[in-house]
């Protein structure tokens, strides 16, 4: 089964067998998982009809890396940190990396590029402009078999422009003080998931995933539809992101926004512990900064309209 977000979609970032992980065994500290060429399989299998059945043993893409001995060998990870393997201090940097070089650009597009009447053309060209780059740039390094540094930065960078002027749009336009008050909403949601996340609140498992996937699609589809009302039709097409049912929708975004950082949490936590090459931690900081923006957008649209109907 296939991960939520487009980064963890690729090689290595998949589930199986109802687990988040690298196409192989629960993570360590689990209980351990019959796999081919392990002389202990039939000890493990604890009577299992179909331990012996090749299909049925999911095997560490990574256990051939030569940081992967141990892989290798018994195909269940036990994680001792490595030369060259992802370390959760890996993925936190390269996260703050991607997220500080967004924040700067935002900032110096906030303050370079005015949203007055005079100028509001020029900044909406070049932030339309710098969004869609970051788009194209998003969906060339999620497609990639390995993580470009130089790519994601420079989509973080084009983010920050386009995330600087919106918000700036909104908070001197609209909803005074929205941008702040999106951020800490951010932040918020974010602590909260790793909270619960970590307390085990959250289970992820195959049914969480098929809910999640199933709503983010649903909820694509509709806001598609809205545009294609919006563009033919002109107005607010349906409603949907606009009034109490924009309301209702951006909350929705965010819930869904957090289940995405509970799937991406559990992509990391299993890239960890099965041995993932140190330059997996780039797309782990890539994936969490997408799911982040996503959040941050659908508070900004949450506090323009409740602000902008006052």
């Amino acid at each position: 089964m296939r991960s939520s977000n487009p980064v963890f979609s690729r090689r290595g970032f998949s589930r199986d067998n109802g687990h988040a992980g690298f196409n192989a065994a629960p993570q360590a500290g689990g209980p351990a998982v019959a796999t081919q060429g392990n002389p202990y399989a039939g000890q493990q299998a604890g009577g299992n009809p179909y331990a012996a059945a090749p299909q049925q043993a999911p095997t560490n893409p990574y256990a051939q890396n030569p940081y992967a001995p141990q892989d290798q060998q018994y195909g269940a990870p036990q994680a001792p940190a490595a030369p060259g393997r992802m370390t959760m201090d890996d993925v936190i940097m390269r996260t703050a990396s991607t997220l500080g070089l967004l924040v700067v650009t935002a900032a110096l597009a906030w303050a370079l590029l005015p949203v007055d009447d005079a100028n509001i053309n020029r900044s909406y060209g070049i932030a339309i402009g710098a969004g869609l780059v970051a788009m194209v740039l998003a969906l060339v390094q999620s497609f990639k078999r390995k993580a470009s540094p130089a790519l994601i930065l420079t989509y973080a960078a084009l983010e920050g422009v386009f995330l600087g002027v919106v918000s700036s749009v909104v908070d001197n336009r609209i909803a005074s003080g929205a941008a702040m008050q999106a951020v800490i909403g951010t932040l918020c949601v974010f602590g909260a998931v790793l909270l619960a996340y970590k307390a085990r609140w959250i289970r992820v498992n195959r049914r969480f995933y098929g809910f999640v996937m199933a709503a983010a699609v649903a909820f694509l589809l509709l806001m598609v539809v809205n545009l294609l009302f919006m563009a033919f039709g002109g107005g607010d097409g349906l409603g949907f992101r606009s009034g109490a049912l924009g309301v209702v929708f951006g909350v929705i975004g965010i819930l869904l926004g957090a289940a995405f950082l509970a799937l991406d949490f559990k992509q990391v936590e299993d890239g960890i512990a099965y041995g993932a090459p140190r330059e997996e931690s780039w797309m782990a900081a890539f994936g969490l900064t997408m799911t982040l923006v996503w959040i941050y957008m659908e508070f900004l649209r949450i506090i323009a309209i409740l602000q902008g109907d006052d």
